[in-house]
């Protein structure tokens, strides 16, 4: 998080110096900062700092796309003229730790349609779900697991 904002920092210095603060010359600053802290990342120990912006993108990534289908699939429901869906919570046990990765999971599921985070255990090992369709909990928890909860593994471990 520190080289975030050092890459903040020289992206500002950048346009500081060149006399422009135009949106696309701030983005050439980040990324050209991006490159040099990339350069020497040994020296201020941040050899993961690349890795994890590109994870976190990938993250991002996921939910556009896991948002977009899910919207899709509760327009379809709502529209379709028989209605058979089985709502209910369901218990999905957690194997992130932290607070922060509880909390960012919780929050992805929540903002995705037809999904709500309801509560957490007090020994923070279980996440409880409300689905609009918990016809299929096992295949939700394993939606869950290989989507949202390993990306944000691999993105802040």
């Amino acid at each position: 998080m520190i080289l975030y904002a050092i890459n903040l920092l020289m992206a500002i210095v950048w346009a500081a110096v060149t006399g422009s603060a135009t949106l696309l010359n701030l983005i050439f600053g980040f990324l050209l900062s991006t490159f040099t802290l990339g350069l020497i990342r040994e020296q201020v120990n941040g050899t993961g700092y690349l890795t994890r912006s590109f994870r976190v993108a990938s993250l991002a990534w996921l939910f556009f796309v896991e948002l977009a289908k899910s919207a899709w699939k509760v327009a379809v429901m709502v529209v379709s003229p028989k209605v058979d869906i089985k709502p209910g919570i369901f218990a999905y046990p957690l194997t992130v730790t932290r607070d922060f990765e509880i909390t960012l999971l919780a929050n992805l599921i929540t903002l995705t349609p037809g999904t709500l985070s309801v509560d957490v255990s007090d020994d923070r090992k279980t996440l409880y779900v409300h689905a609009i369709d918990c016809s299929d909990p096992e295949a939700a928890r394993r939606d869950i697991a290989d989507g949202f909860e390993r990306k944000i593994r691999e993105a802040f471990e």
